[in-house]
């Protein structure tokens, strides 16, 4: 028989702290951590940049597929690529967590190693937090970031003709999820993986800083939204360039249609059997046009889009995928292949 796992319930909040602050990461800059009233750390720029998110249980994500440590990861993850898109190193987090108490202990202590294996490579350190009860799991992150002497880079600073470069990839996070969602994650494990732990390349944010990036940001909420937002920010058009946004396109065709044969609407028929890359059948343009839109509209991958001038050095990691030109008559916002693009721009927390 399995053993019965502890509860959160059946733990005092002293112990249940005592079982999670050995696993929270360290640094330097953390002059007084976990344990008093408030944390004390460095700031030796003598500026922070600040930000905050909130991962809700069935609203971001699903504990019936997702593990402690995966809401861990994904929880420090969203939070860190926000701090290096302003050019800074992410450098203290704080962490607050709302649970029911039949919430097994082992994924409190997941999510713990989450946070600290998220953090750990950038040199970031989790402070403090705090926890409460509730009737769901409720993940709040505060994070700081350094910015070492350096100007933070803004969505605002886009100007025309400077080059549109991303570092990471598009779509493998949506791809994954509807994947979940169609309890299919063993058509392709690491379009899963990429939902459940994204891994984006948050050690380019300061390198694009470096490297005179005028304008950047994460893509959280699908990319036509947030270029979109930069666009607006910065009073251009950001035009991209569809066949420069993916090197996963087959991987992503793939997926959708293994998706559309699972659910009897393929017309060739296949199923799952791999046949979906090249889009068969009638229902090629179908599929086709799923997978653009993970790319597209499809959030939670977290790249890193950022704009350079005409004559900078992408530096490692980034790749050109359009133009920022001067605002046309439709105004200052995102066009694909110079055109307004007519779907769904990406993930609205109300509106969803």
């Amino acid at each position: 028989m399995s053993e019965t796992p502890l509860l959160v319930r059946d733990v005092p909040e002293e112990a249940l702290l005592a079982r999670i602050f050995p696993l929270l990461p360290t640094a330097p800059t953390t002059l007084v951590g976990p344990g008093d009233d408030c944390a004390v750390v460095a700031a030796p720029d003598g500026r922070y940049v600040v930000s905050t998110d909130v991962l809700v249980e069935d609203r971001h994500f699903r504990r019936r597929w997702s593990s402690g440590y995966d809401v861990g990861w994904r929880a420090a993850v969203q939070n860190l690529a926000d701090v290096v898109s302003m050019g800074a190193r992410p450098a203290a987090l704080v962490v607050s967590l709302v649970m029911p108490g039949d919430l097994p202990v082992d994924w409190v202590t997941g999510l713990a190693r989450g946070l600290a294996d998220a953090c750990t490579p950038l040199g970031a350190a989790v402070v403090g937090g705090d926890l409460s009860g509730g009737d769901q799991v409720v993940v709040a992150v505060t994070v700081h970031g350094d910015l070492e002497g350096r100007a933070p880079v803004l969505r605002s600073g886009a100007r025309a003709g400077d080059v549109v470069a991303l570092a990471g990839s598009l779509g493998r996070s949506a791809a994954g999820l509807a994947l979940l969602d169609a309890d299919r994650a063993d058509l392709d494990d690491a379009l899963v993986v990429a939902h459940l732990r994204p891994d984006p390349p948050l050690a380019a944010g300061p390198a694009a800083a470096d490297a005179g990036a005028t304008a950047m940001m994460d893509v959280s909420d699908g990319l036509l939204r947030d270029a979109g937002r930069m666009a607006r920010a910065s009073g251009v058009v950001v035009d991209l360039e569809l066949a420069a946004l993916t090197t996963d396109r087959d991987r992503l065709r793939a997926a959708a249609a293994a998706l559309d044969g699972a659910s009897g609407h393929g017309a060739s028929g296949h199923g799952a059997s791999g046949h979906g890359a090249s889009g068969v059948g009638d229902a090629g343009a179908d599929v086709a046009d799923r997978a653009e839109g993970w790319v597209l509209s499809g959030g939670e991958d977290h790249a890193l889009l950022a704009t350079f001038p005409a004559d900078a050095d992408l530096p490692d990691g980034f790749r050109a995928i359009g133009r920022v030109r001067t605002v046309d008559g439709d105004g200052a916002g995102v066009r694909v292949d110079g055109r307004l693009a007519h779907r769904a721009t990406g993930w609205d927390h109300f509106r969803a």
